[in-house]
């Protein structure tokens, strides 16, 4: 198959909804489950959790299904589960996240959101590695996204297309995780376009709007969730202090150990918020 026909969503004159229900009918083919109910994007820390939330009945490499491809990213792990929950529901965990600095294009950023909305799911867990803003995080911790700040310049609605963002990620969701842990603190997340990682007076400027995690993906995921009608939960780990908040320099490795140290406490912790979801 050709880079093209496997990645259709890189032509402008599809139609990228009709492109997430062929693929959510190929994971239904490939599954053998019809519908999923929640659906979880596991970020940089959050693998674990996919281990935790119930049995794996099918585990589907991403670029087998149209749209998908790859990750180009270390922590993510290129598969589709579908995952039976112990309420019976159906859990699709995505392990294979489109980041915007990779210039695949925003309908391929959010192609894994439509798919999943495709599919059946009516809750979108969104989670990420992010940098902290306020300087009494620690990294290891886990924090609830209440709204998030989008630096990109760009959007997953196209057209005149007018989405009200008002509850964009759920109070409903955020007082159940609130229920499985109280101490959860909550904040703005920023993404910003990336690759490179924020300059200090970027990260002074994301605190000065309102901002309190930095990061590099979620947002545009989370505008076309709301699109396609699903209820949004969003969750970082803040895996280090952003840029000019933490004094010394940052590094991917870094990113990656801090979630390898955290991944046992949270991703036993989003599979309970997922088993009250």
């Amino acid at each position: 198959m050709s880079e093209t026909s496997a990645n259709p969503l890189d032509l402008s004159d599809v139609d990228p909804f009709e492109i997430a229900r062929e693929a959510a009918g190929q994971i239904a083919e490939k599954s053998g489950v019809e519908r999923h109910d929640i659906a979880l994007t596991l970020g940089s820390g959050w693998g674990k959790a996919a281990d935790l939330i119930g049995e794996t009945t099918a585990t589907i490499p991403a670029s087998e299904i149209v749209g998908f491809s790859k990750p180009a990213l270390e922590g993510h792990v290129g598969t589709l589960r579908s995952v039976l929950l112990p309420s019976g529901k159906r859990a699709l965990v995505i392990g294979a996240r489109t980041h915007y600095y990779e210039n695949h294009g925003v309908r391929r950023v959010v192609h894994s959101v439509r798919t999943a909305a495709a599919a059946g799911a009516s809750i979108m867990v969104l989670t990420n590695g992010a940098g902290g803003i306020k300087d009494h995080w620690t990294p290891g911790t886990p924090v609830l996204i209440s709204d998030h700040i989008n630096l990109t310049a760009d959007s997953p609605l196209e057209g005149a297309t007018f989405i009200d963002l008002t509850d964009l990620y759920a109070k409903r969701l955020r007082d159940i995780a609130h229920g499985v842990a109280p101490e959860l603190d909550e904040g703005v997340y920023t993404q910003f376009r990336g690759p490179h990682y924020e300059t200090p007076a970027e990260v002074q400027m994301a605190k000065a709007i309102g901002g309190h995690i930095v990061g590099m993906s979620t947002a545009l995921e989370a505008i076309a969730a709301r699109q396609a009608g699903m209820e949004v939960l969003g969750m970082s780990l803040i895996t280090n202090l952003a840029a000019g908040i933490q004094q010394t320099p940052l590094s991917h490795a870094e990113v990656i150990e801090a979630g390898q140290a955290a991944e046992p406490v949270i991703s036993k912790l989003l599979a309970q918020i997922v088993a009250a979801l």
